[in-house]
């Protein structure tokens, strides 16, 4: 892993996760997407990836930017001014 082969994803915005919404993701990079319109978690056994998922893509958005909130969701910020919260 680690290779975005064969093609590019243009990545935006980057986040460690270190909140309380979602335990099972703490440690876990987020990373949002122009090409591709996803966000992708990124999972992590030291400084090595061990596991990748594609999310959200149905939402047809290019993500601009992903943030952890005080409360401990994810919001990501849309090409298309979209401000979404992501919660359990």
């Amino acid at each position: 892993m680690g290779v975005w082969a064969p093609e590019a994803i243009a990545p935006s915005g980057l986040l460690f996760y270190t909140g309380n919404g979602f335990p099972h993701w703490r440690g876990h990079l987020f990373m949002g997407a122009l090409v591709g319109t996803a966000l992708w978690r990124i999972e992590l056994d030291g400084d090595r990836e061990v596991a990748r998922e594609r999310l959200f893509a149905d939402l047809g958005e290019r993500i601009r930017d992903v943030e952890q909130g005080p409360d401990g969701w994810l919001y990501l910020l849309t090409d298309s001014g979209k401000l979404i919260q992501v919660r359990n």
